[in-house]
C-alpha cells in the first residue's frame, strides 16, 4: 500500500511539473495571438479610416496621394504606439511600395494564402509561425472585399490620369489586376517576448 501511495505521489508530482511548462507555453501562445490580433486590427483600422476619408474628400487621386505620402508614416506611428517587442507592417506578393516586399519565408506564407484562395478554401483568420524561442510572426490575410479597393488595385487602364500617377510614383508597381475576394497580401506582426 505504501508503494502504491508513493507511485501515485510521484506520478502526480511529475504531472504537475510537466504540466506547468505546458500551461506557461499555452498562456504565452494565447498572449502572442492576442497581440497579433490587436496590432493588426490597429493598423488596418488606422489605414482604413484615413483611406476612406481621402476617397470621400477627393476620390481616387486623393487616396493615391495619401498612400504615397502618408501610409508608411502612419504605419510607423502605429508601431510607436505598440508595446516594445512588436512591429507591424503590410506585405504582398504584388506590392506597390517596395517597403511592403516580403522576405523569402514571408513569401511562402503569402503563396499558401493564394493557393488556398484559388482552390476556394476559406482562409484562416491568421497564421502564427514561431521563428525562435521568443519570436513569432503573425500573418493576417488581407482580402479585397470592397469594390472601392479596385479603384486603385483592379483594372485601372481606362483611368489615364491614375495610371500615369501610379507609374510616376511607383515605376515598379505590381499591385494591379485584382478582383473581388483576391488575396491582397497580409498584415505581418513580428512579436518578440
Amino acid at each position: 500500500m505504501k508503494l502504491l501511495k508513493s507511485i501515485t505521489l510521484i506520478s502526480v508530482s511529475t504531472a504537475l511539473l510537466l504540466g506547468a511548462p505546458q500551461e506557461n507555453q499555452d498562456a504565452k501562445l494565447q498572449k502572442t495571438i492576442e497581440l497579433g490580433n490587436s496590432s493588426s486590427a490597429l493598423l488596418l483600422k488606422t489605414l482604413g479610416q484615413n483611406m476612406k476619408a481621402h476617397m470621400e474628400k477627393g476620390g481616387v487621386m486623393d487616396a493615391l496621394n495619401f498612400c504615397t505620402a502618408e501610409a508608411y508614416t502612419l504605419t510607423q506611428k502605429v508601431n510607436s504606439e505598440l508595446p516594445q517587442g512588436l512591429e507591424v507592417k503590410r506585405i504582398s506578393l504584388k506590392y506597390r511600395n517596395p517597403a511592403n516586399e516580403p522576405t523569402e519565408d514571408e513569401k511562402k506564407i503569402l503563396e499558401s494564402f493564394d493557393e488556398l484562395s484559388k482552390k476556394g478554401v476559406q482562409l484562416p483568420q491568421y497564421v502564427l509561425k514561431d521563428i525562435d524561442k521568443n519570436t513569432y510572426k503573425y500573418y493576417k490575410p488581407i482580402i479585397i472585399d470592397k469594390e472601392v479597393c479596385l479603384a486603385c488595385h483592379g483594372d485601372i487602364s481606362k483611368n489615364v490620369e491614375l495610371t500615369k500617377a501610379i507609374n510616376d510614383k511607383y515605376p515598379q508597381d505590381k499591385a494591379l489586376g485584382y478582383n473581388m475576394n483576391d488575396v491582397r497580401g497580409a498584415v505581418l506582426v513580428t512579436i518578440k517576448h
